[in-house]
């Protein structure tokens, strides 16, 4: 199949531009960061989007969207000149918010105003973004920064591949682990453990030097290469090899 060769060899940051502006320190138990993307396309270009564990809040053409925890990857369709302005809420940290289960926001998108009510910033930008924010801060909850330090636990321990290993380095039973999760992440300790893992391969990708897939698979606690692939491109939509050619 033919690939669209914008999404080739790095071609995208020709017609994209990002940045990642940190959260005020009032801020950063609940906002992990602020995303700022704009683009300029001449053509509809096919933008392959494979979140972290985050709750997002996107501020665009003058409406606000909130978008829950996504379980595998999305494309959105980018054409002409256009941006939007993200909130990447920290992992966990969502649940004081939105007052019920994350599980239950799991893969939708909807209506800010649903969880935010009241007039948007505008324009917007970091510091009425962080105004709007301090308007609707909920009263803190020791579950939801507890579900966000299991979280930021796995994203800095490779050595975490499987739930029963979150498990003996919490000190929380499986069973823990999936009821705080459903509560206060929005998805399973598995789907949540095979993310962050699953980040390692493709920053050796974004590296320049191609993979010896076996031994990353075994890296990343697979049993095998097909395990890894399998779980790969259930994520991304696409093997590994196939995704490796993006950089």
């Amino acid at each position: 199949m033919a690939r669209d060769a914008r999404e080739l060899d790095g071609a995208w940051a020709r017609h994209q531009r990002h940045a990642f502006p940190s959260p005020s320190p009032d801020l950063a138990p609940y906002v992990e960061r602020y995303w700022v993307a704009t683009w300029d396309y001449a053509e509809p270009y096919r933008q392959l989007i494979v979140p972290y564990p985050s709750v997002h809040l996107t501020f665009q053409d003058g409406a606000a969207t909130l978008q829950g925890p996504v379980s595998g990857h999305q494309v959105r369709v980018l054409e002409g000149r256009g941006g939007v302005f993200g909130v990447a809420f920290r992992p966990g940290a969502f649940r004081p918010f939105l007052g019920a289960p994350v599980s239950t926001i799991a893969d939708r998108r909807f209506d800010a105003a649903e969880v935010f009510p009241g007039p948007l910033p505008d324009p917007v930008d970091v510091e009425p973004v962080e105004e709007f924010l301090r308007a609707h801060l909920p009263e803190p909850d020791p579950r939801a920064a507890r579900a966000a330090e299991v979280v930021a636990l796995i994203a800095a321990t490779p050595a975490i591949s499987r739930v029963d290993a979150l498990a003996r380095e919490t000190g929380l039973s499986v069973r823990e682990l999936q009821r705080l999760f459903a509560e206060h992440v929005g998805l399973g300790p598995k789907r949540v453990i095979r993310r962050y893992r699953l980040r390692e391969a493709t920053g050796r990708m974004a590296a320049g030097t191609p993979p010896d897939w076996a031994a990353l698979a075994a890296d990343l606690g697979y049993a095998d290469q097909a395990h890894f692939t399998r779980d790969f491109r259930k994520l991304f939509g696409e093997t590994p090899a196939w995704y490796a050619r993006r950089f």
